[in-house]
Formats: structure tokens, C-alpha cells, sequence
């Protein structure tokens, strides 16, 4: 068998079948490679290996007996299941092989932080991470959409991990002719108010579901984090009024989504589905309605091809949806109660926006430079006017 012996790992490449027949004469050769390349982990490169009997197992077994830090890649989906239904997977570091996707031409349906959403074919999606080393949220993702799709919200389910032609990895949804809301507010198939009452009844639904406390992360804490980052940033009374608001919030375990807009909610067979669920955590409210805040206005309110390129919307009709929605969450609430909870979620949403900059040089271009000023300066505007974010 092929192998290399590289600090201290040693890799080794079974090829074809083994069962019975062979089982034996391949452990035998595992051993002389061992034996000649003493190793501290082993990695079983699994490309080429088609077909892996109970007798294949006993040597897997034995070899990890041997060196605790064995583990096996790109193992194709049918050796996979052999080694799942068999527990190996729990006791050992097993990695599929991931089929090779492009993504190139393909359409945008949908953007959040962490990826964008393609279509793929009329049956299918993906959703791309910007981070290409992103197996371990995409395994985190598909838990946390497991778990909200278990307590009642419509989920779509990703299906499969692939890797992406150029680098990265994404995850694979069946979502047929299925559109995204943004898509259907510019081609004109729904009115304003139609998708903003379809996107506000799913939202009601994701807040009004209680969550264990140890299943998501907490958006309170999250939200501390950013307060506390801008310590060195604002004046001290400004700093302590922002932390003490947010830390004054009551704890929550209701569901959020945390990065809700129409371009992570699709709508398929009449039914509203989201399609991006890394950014799911508890809290309250107002902490998902600053992040509403700040994909429609805020971060386009310097520069209104921000929105314009992220969400297809022409600035101003974004505000508006942004202020329709929130009415609508509000069970209609008059135009001062609005505004009240608006400069609410606009203080926790310039937080985020003055912390995100910074840390991405902001302070390095002209830009930068013009949005953290900006932010500060709302900030500045609205902590004397707010004594707290719950509403």
C-alpha cells in the first residue's frame, strides 16, 4: 500500500476491497508499514477504497488499538455507512469524501454572515462558507437546524456536505422552485405589505418557541461581548450607559434567529422556510430586531448600494419594509411606540455595526473612518434618550 510518514504522521492509502479473502494479508502489510515507520497517528486515506467487510473492521479496530490517534478520511458514502451502523463512527474520527461542486453562474438566493446561498438546479441549493475551513460549523449549523426543525420551525434541512470548486465547503438543500422573499418582493409576486406579514408570522413563531439554555448560544452575552469591545472607543459615561443597558436586559431562553431579512427566508410549496441557521441563538427580542435594523438601514445608511447589493432593494423601499415590519411585530402599534422600541434596537444595532468596523480596520480607509464616526455619533444621540432596550 501507498504510504508517507510526515512529522510524525503516518499515512497509508488501502485501495479496492477487503473482506475474508484479503483481510489477513493486508494486516500483515499494515503491520511491516508500521513497524518501518514509527508514527505518533495514522491516517487511513480511504479515496480508494471501495467496499470494507466486518473482517475490514477488526483491522480498523486493531489499529487504533495500536495507535490510539488513528483516524480515517475521505471515506465515500457507501464505506461510510458500513462504519456508522457499526458505532465506529463514536468511537473514532471518521471523515466522509465530499463530492466536487461549482458554483460559478450560479444565482444568489440568499446571503447571511457567514455564506452565501446559491442555486444550484431547479431542485437544489447550497450554501457556500466564507470560511474555507468551515467543517465545523457546517456540522454546528446542521445541529442547531436540527434542532429547531425538532421543536416546530420550518427548516430547510441540508442533505449533504460538498466541496466547492475554488476552495471551501458548503451544504446542500432540496428546496424545489422554491424563492427567496427578497426574490419575490422584486419580481413583484408578493406586495410589501404580503412579504412583510408572511416574514413577520415566521419570526413571531421562531420568539415564541423556549429553548434549552445549553442547545444556543446566548445573544445577551454575544451582545455584552460587542459592548465591551467598544470600551476604549466611547466616552466612559457613554460606555457604562450601553453596558448597563444590555446587561439590564432580562435573560431569555425564547428562540432567535439572528440574522433574519428576506433574503435567509424562502417561501416553497406555500410555506416559509429558512434556509440559514448558523446565527440561531436565545435571547429577547430586541436583540433580533437590532440585527433587522441594521440589514435594512443600517449598514446601507452611509452608502445605499450596501443594501442595494446585499438585499436587491433600492434603499429606501428597504426602510420602509424595515418600518412595516416592525409595526406588524408591534400588533400595529401607533408611530411614537415604534420609534420608542426602534432607537431601542438602533442602540444595540450601532453597537454591532461601530464593533464590526473597527475590528476590520475601519479606522485604516476613508470609509471606515465615516461609519465608525457615524456610529458613535448615534450612539451619542441615543443613550441620554433610552433608560432600556425591553419593551
Amino acid at each position: 500500500m501507498k504510504h508517507q510518514l510526515e512529522s510524525g504522521c503516518l499515512t497509508i492509502w488501502p485501495e479496492g476491497h477487503i473482506d475474508s479473502a484479503n483481510a489477513a494479508a493486508i494486516e500483515q502489510e499494515l503491520d511491516q508499514i508500521r513497524a518501518q515507520n514509527p508514527a505518533q497517528s495514522i491516517v487511513l486515506n480511504c479515496e480508494n477504497l471501495a467496499y470494507l467487510s466486518s473482517a475490514g473492521l477488526r483491522i480498523v479496530l486493531r489499529t487504533k488499538k495500536a495507535v490510539p490517534d488513528t483516524k480515517l478520511i475521505n471515506v465515500s458514502a457507501d464505506v461510510y455507512e458500513v462504519f456508522e451502523m457499526t458505532g465506529f463512527t463514536e468511537m473514532m474520527e471518521i471523515h466522509k469524501a465530499y463530492r466536487t461542486i461549482s458554483v460559478e453562474g450560479c444565482e444568489v438566493i440568499g446571503q447571511g454572515a457567514n455564506g452565501k446561498v446559491y442555486r444550484i438546479d431547479p431542485d437544489t441549493i447550497v450554501k457556500v462558507y466564507l470560511n474555507p475551513d468551515a467543517l465545523p460549523e457546517i456540522h454546528r449549523e446542521r445541529e442547531l437546524a436540527r434542532t429547531a426543525f425538532v421543536l416546530g420551525i420550518p427548516t430547510a434541512i441540508p442533505y449533504d456536505v460538498v466541496r466547492i470548486e475554488g476552495g471551501g465547503y458548503g451544504s446542500v438543500f432540496e428546496l424545489l422552485n422554491a424563492k427567496s422573499f427578497a426574490k419575490l418582493l422584486m419580481s413583484g409576486e408578493k406586495t410589501t405589505e404580503e412579504v412583510a406579514k408572511m416574514s413577520i408570522d415566521l419570526l413571531k413563531q421562531i420568539h415564541g418557541t423556549l429553548v434549552k439554555p445549553d442547545s444556543m448560544p446566548d445573544m445577551k452575552a454575544v451582545a455584552l461581548d460587542w459592548a465591551d469591545f467598544l470600551k476604549d472607543y466611547l466616552p466612559a459615561d457613554q460606555y457604562e450607559k450601553l453596558h448597563a443597558l444590555i446587561a439590564a436586559v432580562p435573560d431569555d431562553l425564547h428562540m432567535m434567529h439572528g440574522d433574519y431579512h428576506i433574503k435567509n427566508v424562502m417561501l416553497q410549496n406555500g410555506e416559509s422556510l429558512l434556509i440559514d441557521m448558523d446565527t440561531l441563538c436565545h435571547g429577547h427580542p430586541i436583540f433580533e430586531l437590532a440585527s433587522m435594523f441594521n440589514a435594512y438601514q443600517g449598514y446601507g445608511e452611509l452608502d445605499h448600494e450596501i443594501t442595494k447589493n446585499f438585499l436587491g432593494l433600492d434603499y429606501g423601499v428597504a426602510c420602509e419594509f424595515w418600518h412595516d415590519s416592525l409595526q406588524m411585530y408591534l400588533d400595529g402599534a401607533d408611530e411614537q411606540k415604534c420609534r420608542e422600541v426602534e432607537e431601542k434596537a438602533m442602540i444595540v444595532g450601532y453597537t454591532r455595526i461601530m464593533r464590526r468596523r473597527i475590528r476590520r480596520g475601519g479606522f485604516d480607509d476613508e470609509f471606515g473612518r465615516k461609519e465608525i464616526e457615524n456610529c458613535a455619533k448615534r450612539l451619542a444621540e441615543l443613550l441620554p434618550k433610552v433608560d432600556t432596550l425591553t419593551f
